[in-house]
């Protein structure tokens, strides 16, 4: 119920802002201050998704974790899209998530509500073996030339074909 409350409220808070601003303005300075809020929120969000860009690449080259990079292009990403959108409450939002200082105070607080669960979720898999010594009980068959007690070929000799015997494509022979 609560998603719902921001589909109904923003676009009422948008048409109220445009009643009251074209009441003072006009409706062609109206229109051009929504479209140059657009122009440069997007020039912004180009120049500080570059930034965070570059701090992906130099936390993924020191080893580091580039979850607060990513955090921050999320946030952009948001950003801009409110930029995009038309109107005055929107833009105000986005280019508020355009100052870095917010954004890490947002992340910080978003950080502080999520919960991390040892070994991938609170019932998923580590991508670790089994604690039982990793054996897994099965049964096969070598289908190789040498497990049938045929000679062992060298890397580059192909291996024997029967007549007619096309490559299945998942070989390089």
């Amino acid at each position: 119920m609560w998603l719902l409350l921001p589909f109904i409220l923003i676009p009422l808070i948008e048409i109220a802002l445009f009643i009251q601003v074209g009441g003072l303005l006009t409706l062609w300075p109206t229109l051009g201050v929504v479209l140059l809020t657009a122009v440069i929120g997007t020039a912004l969000v180009r120049w500080q998704g570059l930034r965070v860009l570059e701090d992906l690449r130099q936390e993924q080259a020191a080893l580091r974790d580039p979850l607060s990079p990513l955090a921050h292009g999320a946030m952009l990403l948001i950003a801009g899209v409110l930029l995009l959108m038309p109107g005055f409450f929107t833009d105000t939002i986005g280019f508020l998530l355009l100052i870095p200082p917010l954004r890490r105070l947002i992340i910080a607080r978003i950080a502080s509500r999520v919960r991390i669960f040892p070994g991938g979720g609170p019932g998923g898999s580590t991508g670790r073996r089994p604690r039982d010594g990793g054996i897994i009980d099965g049964e096969w068959e070598d289908v190789t030339p040498e497990g049938r007690g045929g000679p062992r070929l060298p890397p580059d000799v192909p291996a024997p074909r029967r007549p007619g015997q096309r490559p299945s494509g998942w070989t390089e022979h």
